[in-house]
């Protein structure tokens, strides 16, 4: 085992981390005097390893992000130094250089049908803060004044102030109003909480009156921007029904509504298609992306947007009035493009296609716990939503959702060994999302893991 690279003994690093270190989303009251903080000082392939020698099995991908996995940290490494050595940094705004341009391309290469034009940001929560301000943009250079988002219930989008408005989860956002206005929310696809009689086709006519009737109500002529994602990530992946996608694109056509697709998570190939909008035919006007497209090996993420979005910006006097400093940063392009070989030269897009069949199947045995009520998900995209009453598909109230997530799961998946999210953002559910590189021993370690703590958390429940 290797040292890690820091000068500071595990005890010194626990008292700067608590005297100095800000964690995100996190209750640092949690952390005591004593109590020890998790630090994690190394990865390689699905696995990290913490100070004190102990390896965990990362079924979330670092969140979504880390792709490739832990084991190409060298060959990285060597993209980035190289770019450091040749030019450090310059900016896109009126410039260019090499590595933006080149990895431009690329995007545009592996991004679905005419999604040509390639603005990068410096990650998720800016992506979509950029695409909101570009779809405004690109109405106002077509005569139109449209300002209004239309996003889905549940839907987490980012923590920025515009990407915080277009979230659909509450708690996130109430501490922070007012937000920007105006953003309306629309059912997500969730099914297993509908009427059990209902059919696919009845939940699709649902959804899509929905979300037209929400058009009329808010004024077609306002609405700049439907925003969705492809498999929604919060509440537990929902994916869409037969029909959903194809019919979202004609009510986008019909009102004359730019349709982003949010893939910041489903983006690179964790749903076995370079983009989910490929995988489901969603044929966007702008894709949002960041996490995957580095592998989060660097800061860096992109608006996608067609052709036809970029036409009213090539004539006369208009222009995208949007930048970002670090965006399109050439040694974050560098990494990007680096990454972005690897996964074609590792079969990593094709190697999710081959194997989610078998992930899924091996977390489909966790159905006969009595404390977990669905499973869903694609790729390497999954969740298992936990209710109190199979039968009758109860959910548990808030109290129990803090005794069993915060109190057991969190804490006890990790003594176990294995990182995964338990959340409550929507209904309660666990959240597995590992490397893509993960093969049939990593899937038949999380499953082993899930299963054995979870039958603990049942017993816990009173089931």
């Amino acid at each position: 085992m290797s040292t890690p690279a820091t000068s500071l003994s595990p005890a010194e690093l626990q008292k700067a981390a608590r005297d100095h270190l800000w964690l995100h989303f996190t209750r640092m009251s949690s952390f005591k005097e004593g109590e020890e903080l998790p630090i994690i000082v190394r990865g390689d392939g699905c696995y990290l390893e913490d100070i004190n020698g102990k390896r965990y099995l990362d079924a979330l991908a670092g969140l979504f992000a880390v792709n490739i996995g832990y084991g190409f940290g060298d060959e990285i490494g060597e993209a980035a130094a190289a770019q450091l050595r040749e030019l450090p940094f310059y900016t896109n705004w009126s410039y260019a250089h090499p590595r933006a341009i080149e990895l431009a391309a690329e995007v545009a290469s592996v991004a679905p049908g005419d999604l040509n034009r390639v603005f990068f940001v410096s990650g998720g929560s800016e992506a979509v803060e950029s695409a909101w301000k570009l779809a405004r943009q690109y109405h106002a250079a077509r005569g139109e004044r449209r300002w209004k988002a239309i996003g889905r219930r549940i839907a987490y989008h980012g923590t920025t102030m515009g990407a915080l408005s277009i979230n659909g989860i509450a708690s996130l956002k109430t501490p922070f109003e007012p937000l920007v206005p105006d953003v309306h929310h629309v059912h997500n696809t969730n099914r297993y909480h509908r009427p059990p009689e209902e059919t696919e086709a009845e939940f699709t006519a649902f959804l899509l009156d929905d979300l037209e009737g929400m058009i009329e109500q808010v004024g077609p002529d306002t609405v700049a921007m439907v925003i969705m994602e492809p498999v929604q990530n919060a509440g537990g992946s929902y994916t869409p029904p037969e029909g959903y996608w194809q019919g979202v694109r004609e009510i986008c056509d019909r009102y004359g509504i730019l349709l982003c697709a949010d893939e910041v998570i489903t983006g690179f190939g964790r749903v076995g298609a370079w983009f989910g909008s490929e995988r489901y035919d969603i044929r966007p006007d702008i894709i949002t992306s960041a996490k995957g497209l580095s592998s989060a090996h660097a800061a860096i993420g992109a608006v996608i947007a067609t052709d036809a979005v970029m036409a009213p910006f090539m004539e006369g006097h208009s222009m995208y009035t949007h930048g970002i400093t670090f965006g399109g940063h050439p040694v974050m392009a560098a990494i990007a493009l680096k990454n972005i070989e690897i996964m074609r030269r590792e079969r990593i897009v094709e190697h999710v296609a081959e194997k989610e069949e078998y992930f899924h199947n091996a977390l489909a045995q966790l159905l006969e716990l009595p404390i977990v009520g669905d499973l869903r998900g694609t790729g390497f995209f999954y969740a298992l939503e936990l209710v109190k009453d199979k039968e009758t598909r109860e959910t548990f109230d808030e109290e129990e959702c803090e005794t069993l997530l915060r109190g057991f799961l969190s804490p006890r998946l990790f003594e176990a060994g294995l990182i995964c999210r338990a959340d409550d953002r929507g209904d309660p559910v666990v959240q597995i999302s590992p490397p893509l590189v993960a093969d049939q021993a990593e899937i038949d370690e999380i499953v082993s893991i899930l299963g054995d703590v979870l039958a603990e958390a049942s017993q816990k429940m009173g089931h």
